[in-house]
C-alpha cells in the first residue's frame, strides 16, 4: 500500500532522512522505532506532504505522490494523527469528529461514522458535547483518532499515541488500534512503548531508525534474534 524509495528530506540545510526505504502492506501494523530524533516524525511529515523530500519517491496505490500538497495527500486517503493531537479546543466532541468528515463524505453517511467512533471510543460519547479543550490528555488522543476514523482512511499514520498518557489510559489506547487493525484497518505507528509496540498484532514489523536512516527491519521474532544491534539502535531491547 506505502513504498518509500530512497527518500531524502531535509530541513533547511539539515539532511534529515537519508535514503529511507520502507513499506507498509495493507492491514498490517509497521511500528517506527528509534531514539529521539533520529527522523521518526519526519517521515510521518514527509508521507503527509508537509515535510516533503527533497529527493526520493513515495509511492501509495502505485502513486508516487511525493511533493503533493498535505489537503490532495490527504483526500488519497492518508490520515496523519499527530504527537500534539490538535483538538480544536472551543468546539464540542460532536464537532471535532464532524470537522473530520468534511472532506471525504457525504452529510447522509457522517451520522453513521460518528456511531462507529463512538463504538471504539465509549468516553467520547459520554463527553459529546464537552468543549475538545476540557477534555483529559487521554481523551484527546481517543477524539484525535476517531476524528481521523471519520474520513475513512485507507492507511492511518499514528504519531506518539502514548506521549504523556498514565499507562492504564496507554493500553486502552493499543487496545483500540489494535482492535482497528483487526477490523481490517492499515496502519503505521510511531511509538516509544516498544514493548507494548511490538505486540499489537501477529506477524508485526518493525523499521529501527538510527540518524536518520533505516538499520534494521523484522518481526519481533526476527530482531529478538539481532538483540545486541537492536539495543544498540534504540538502548533498550524489543
Amino acid at each position: 500500500m506505502l513504498r518509500l524509495e530512497d527518500v531524502n528530506t531535509y530541513y533547511g540545510y539539515s539532511h534529515i532522512l537519508q535514503g529511507v526505504s520502507l513499506e507498509v502492506k495493507e492491514g498490517e501494523i509497521v511500528v517506527l522505532l528509534g531514539r529521539n530524533g533520529v527522523g521518526k516524525t519526519t517521515t510521518m511529515k514527509t508521507i503527509m506532504g508537509v515535510q516533503p523530500p527533497k529527493s526520493g519517491k513515495v509511492f501509495f496505490l502505485e502513486d508516487n505522490i511525493a511533493g503533493q500538497a498535505p489537503h490532495k495527500i490527504s483526500r488519497k486517503g492518508i490520515s496523519l494523527i499527530p504527537e500534539d493531537r490538535r483538538v480544536i479546543p472551543n468546539l464540542t466532541v460532536l464537532e471535532n469528529l464532524r470537522l473530520g468528515s468534511l472532506m471525504h463524505t457525504k452529510p447522509d453517511e457522517r451520522d453513521g461514522l460518528v456511531e462507529m467512533c463512538f463504538a471504539y471510543f465509549p468516553r467520547l460519547k459520554e463527553r459529546i458535547k464537552h468543549l475538545g479543550g476540557n477534555l483529559s490528555g487521554g481523551e484527546q488522543q481517543m477524539l484525535t483518532i476517531a476524528r481521523a476514523l471519520m474520513g475513512r482512511p485507507k492507511l492511518m499514520l499514528i504519531d506518539e499515541p502514548s506521549e504523556g498518557l498514565a499507562p492504564k489510559i496507554v493500553h486502552e489506547i493499543m487496545e483500540i488500534i489494535k482492535q482497528l487493525q483487526k477490523d481490517g484497518r492499515t496502519i503505521m505507528l510511531v511509538e516509544q512503548h516498544m514493548e507494548i509496540a511490538m505486540r499489537l498484532s501477529d506477524n508485526q514489523r518493525a523499521y529501527i531508525m538510527e540518524k536518520g536512516q533505516i538499520r534494521m527491519c523484522g518481526t519481533l521474532d526476527e530482531l529478538s534474534c539481532r538483540m545486541d544491534e537492536v539495543v544498540q539502535c534504540l538502548g533498550v531491547k524489543v
